[in-house]
């Protein structure tokens, strides 16, 4: 008698009539596992891309406020990331402390005169960046702490408009009708048709038009003065040093005195000679007296001419005295 076979005992049929796979359970805990390890793989290549396993240092930066601050934002040096933002607490003193890990083979950029700044613009993000002016200064210690400075661009904004309307309503109150810059050019109006009336410039320099005509008048009388005194010279060049003026006869006369003198000097040299002849010999005494009295007439007569020649000079000289005394 033929027995019924139990289907629980049976291999399980394979679809469609396939052959049924061998080790399918082993099979597919090797696939789960190879799962679990490229999961596990990624996971621990992203934490490697993000310097999770770098040598870091700590950096502590202090600020008034930290909004913008973000956990994981990038503290920038040159524009090149060299630190992310790891914690952000507030400190017992009201300030928050903004954590930054440093990669080591970065924090060569950071120095003890390093400075940070807290940017906040009015479009983007909140930036941290850190600025090295003397990269040869001592490096920055692990776990320092700085004070960071904040710029806020929006917070500029209201003062930037309250300024701006400060600066026109200043400008409303001097291009006003009453405002100093309207007074300004009513004056300058006022000087401009003045300058284009009579007097011109002498008008606006001394006041009113009479005291420009009465410094016109003056400068006119001044002007016949010097045409007088021009003149004036002529004539006196004329007189003085004309052919027949002054100076040229005076010229003459002097010649002629000097003429007298050499005469005078003369004689004079002659008597020298009649006295040394009058001491050396005493018998011809009588003689040389007669010599003496022609000398001595000689002399005279030369004295006489000079003397008429002085008052030949001082009757012509234009600025000469009248020396003759006068008796009752």
């Amino acid at each position: 008698m033929n027995q019924t076979p139990d289907p629980s005992s049976l291999p399980p049929a394979s679809p469609a009539g396939m052959p049924p796979v061998a080790n399918l359970e082993f099979k597919a805990v090797l696939l789960l596992v190879f799962m679990a390890l490229l999961v596990v793989g990624s996971a621990v290549y992203v934490l490697y891309a993000r310097g999770a396993f770098e040598s870091t240092q700590t950096l502590v930066l202090q600020s008034d406020d930290s909004e913008g601050v973000v956990v994981g934002m990038d503290l920038t040096f040159s524009g090149f990331p060299i630190g992310r933002v790891r914690r952000i607490e507030l400190a017992p003193d009201g300030k928050a402390r903004i954590v930054i890990d440093v990669p080591t083979k970065d924090a060569h950029w950071l120095r003890t005169t390093s400075v940070f700044t807290l940017v906040r613009g009015l479009v983007g993000s909140t930036n941290i960046r850190a600025y090295s002016g003397i990269l040869t200064d001592p490096p920055l210690p692990d776990g320092a702490m700085r004070e960071v400075l904040r710029g806020d661009t929006g917070a500029e904004v209201p003062k930037l408009i309250a300024a701006a309307k400060e600066l026109v309503e200043n400008l409303n109150s001097l291009t006003g009708s009453e405002g100093a810059l309207g007074a300004s050019l009513g004056n300058i109006q006022k000087l401009t048709g003045r300058l284009n009336g009579p007097g011109g410039a002498l008008t606006v320099l001394l006041g009113n038009e009479a005291e420009a005509k009465k410094l016109i008048a003056t400068l006119d009388r001044t002007n016949a003065l010097l045409t007088k005194l021009d003149g004036l010279a002529a004539k006196t060049d004329t007189q003085v040093f004309g052919d027949k003026g002054v100076l040229p006869a005076t010229r003459v006369t002097v010649e002629r005195l000097n003429v007298l003198l050499a005469d005078a000097r003369g004689s004079l040299q002659k008597v020298d000679a009649v006295l040394v002849e009058a001491q050396a010999v005493g018998a011809n005494a009588r003689a040389a007296t007669d010599d003496l009295g022609t000398l001595r007439a000689e002399v005279e007569s030369s004295l006489r001419k000079v003397d008429g020649l002085i008052n030949e000079i001082n009757r012509k000289w234009p600025f000469a005295r009248d020396t003759e005394i006068k008796l009752p």
